[in-house]
């Protein structure tokens, strides 16, 4: 794709060959690191994504102050004192995070996701069936700024557009990383940050990122980001899948059953087949049990 093109010709793609073929040989467990198509593009611009901020709604959008400890809770997070429009322009020296959720529901962003995903699709279905709630999210930091220790609901590939950052990528399902309780407040509307340890990160993997690159992230592989010394942007595309809502699912009549002093089940790496338990906690809930 030249900069500056919208996405209009079908055959133009996103990912190029080599970035498919990494995507097939990891998903949906491993992480892995891409190459994609999308430096320069006009609709990820600092002043584009300004003007994009400004005209949605509050709730789509959250930002902050971006030097944080890695194990930062939710409610200790700072504000930076500025608007959000003012956090973009200016984020190059204002040390500040800030994501604009769902970017999708304005059609130029929203056929920007359609297209990434569209190269991914037949690779999604063969291996977890079709992709289900696609969202797109974008995020910007400021030079040094951390993204604290989280994991997300989402098949997740976050590609990088301007300057560097590294995520450290953990394992998915390590209850050393993530308790099984944790897993269980978190689908029931916990949030995503996670208690961190030092010795956790020995567990996980970095992978340094520059614009053209991106890397697949497994559903609730936990991660960590560390920005580099420019301004980043970085486009998330993502999608659930009847695995991931499966994984959620399990969890949550885990939690039911927790709660009433039941024993718990295993969720195991194939969700998708415990058809039983998936059934059991949609009529529990039918039933508000």
């Amino acid at each position: 794709m030249t900069a500056h093109s919208p996405i209009t010709n079908a055959q133009t793609m996103t990912f190029p060959e080599s970035a498919r073929a990494a995507f097939a040989a990891a998903y949906p467990d491993q992480p892995a690191r891409l190459c994609h198509d999308l430096v320069g593009h006009d609709l990820l611009t600092l002043d584009a994504l300004a003007t994009l901020a400004e005209r949605m709604p509050a709730s789509s959008v959250e930002y902050n102050l971006g030097k944080l400890p890695l194990g930062v809770r939710p409610e200790d997070t700072p504000s930076n004192g500025l608007t959000l429009g003012e956090t973009i322009r200016t984020i190059e020296t204002n040390g500040s995070w800030a994501v604009l959720k769902n970017v999708e529901r304005d059609p130029a962003y929203g056929a920007l996701l359609d297209a990434a995903l569209a190269d991914l699709e037949p690779i999604v279905r063969a291996a977890t069936g079709p992709m289900l709630h696609r969202e797109a999210f974008i995020f910007l930091t400021s030079p040094g700024s951390v993204t604290p220790f989280h994991m997300d609901p989402e098949h997740n590939i976050l590609l990088q557009i301007m300057g560097t950052k590294v995520m450290t990528v953990f394992p998915a399902r390590d209850e050393a990383l993530v308790p099984a309780q944790k897993s269980e407040d978190f689908h029931g509307g916990g949030h995503r940050n996670l208690v961190w340890q030092d010795g956790f990160k020995a567990r996980g993997t970095a992978f340094p990122l520059a614009p053209g690159e991106a890397i697949h992230v497994p559903v609730k592989a936990p991660h960590f980001v560390e920005n580099g010394p420019a301004v980043s942007i970085s486009l998330s595309v993502t999608w659930r899948s009847e695995r991931s809502v499966a994984e959620g699912e399990l969890h949550s009549f885990n939690a039911l059953l927790r709660k009433r002093g039941l024993p718990t089940g295993t969720v195991s790496a194939r969700p998708e087949r415990q058809g039983l338990r998936r059934l059991i906690y949609r009529v529990m809930r039918k039933l508000g049990v």
